[in-house]
């Protein structure tokens, strides 16, 4: 099967490509403009194969000799015979890729509903969410929204400030799990307020609350605030919470946020459980 051939940095597909791997806000507008965000790597790609909203794969000579990226790419074009998948010189994916000898694989998927929803048209956000709140590090907000997906927390609201969701380094430490959920960005504290109908609980070092008296709280759906790794949650929200702390050696000053989402997360699925 031939496939088509970008042999050139000027190329306009592969320029909207590194618009949507820059970094901060760059990338995030070029996302929402696209509607579209980048996978790369293998993983990511076998995540979304036989999903029609991976509409482009991009792979190269070198690439296609590897059995394991040849058999993604034949998997998903016979799923979805409509992707197009196109073929880059070798020698564009060390522009391409930030990984150092990085699989010759990487895809094109248009986002999901959720993130291209305005938060103003969302009346409601019933059941459990798991709520992000100015969280910045990219490998944190992975790691969370991984732990939620293995917990069940279907429903992630970022706000404003946290790190893009769908931005390539999340993505990568999200390992797949963005496909198990439903992710809404860009929120502010006023949104949050008005759409989230379960009581909200956040994790907070100095809470007289610990998480392990709760039980029959945890019995119903209920929304988890993690704040920002400096300045935790924002007092706006706080202010609308119950404050709960996680019991641990008094000489240790805290936990890393992606941590202490994970012990509260799943403590939720125990007690349900």
């Amino acid at each position: 099967m031939n496939f088509d051939l970008i042999t050139s940095k000027e190329n306009p597909l592969f320029k909207e490509i590194r618009n949507l791997q820059a970094t901060g806000s760059k990338g995030q507008k070029a996302r929402l403009a696209s509607g579209q965000a980048l996978l790369e790597g293998i993983h990511l790609v076998q995540t979304w194969v036989g999903d029609p909203a991976l509409k482009i794969l991009l792979t190269s000579d070198l690439g296609l000799q590897n059995i394991e990226i040849s058999q993604v790419v034949y998997e998903h074009i016979e799923i979805c015979p409509d992707t197009k998948v196109y073929q880059l010189d070798s020698s564009l994916w060390d522009l391409l890729s930030e990984l150092v000898n990085a699989p010759h694989i990487a895809g094109l998927l248009d986002l999901p509903k959720s993130c291209l929803t305005p938060p103003q048209s969302i009346a409601t956000l019933a059941g459990d969410v798991l709520i992000l709140d100015r969280i910045q590090d990219a490998g944190n907000v992975g790691s969370i929204l991984r732990t939620a997906a293995a917990a069940g927390f279907t429903q992630v609201i970022a706000t404003t400030g946290c790190a893009h969701l769908w931005s390539s380094k999340v993505l990568r430490a999200g390992m797949g799990s963005h496909r198990l959920l439903d992710l809404y960005e860009g929120w502010s504290n006023q949104q949050v307020l008005s759409a989230v109908t379960a009581p909200m609980l956040a994790a907070t070092a100095d809470a007289e609350q610990d998480l392990y008296s709760l039980n029959q709280e945890l019995l119903h759906p209920v929304a988890w605030v993690m704040g920002s790794e400096g300045q935790g949650v924002s007092e706006v929200l706080l202010a609308q919470a119950k404050g709960i702390s996680i019991p641990m050696d008094p000489r240790v000053e805290s936990l890393n946020v992606s941590t202490a989402a994970a012990i509260c997360l799943f403590e939720t699925m125990r007690i349900r459980q």
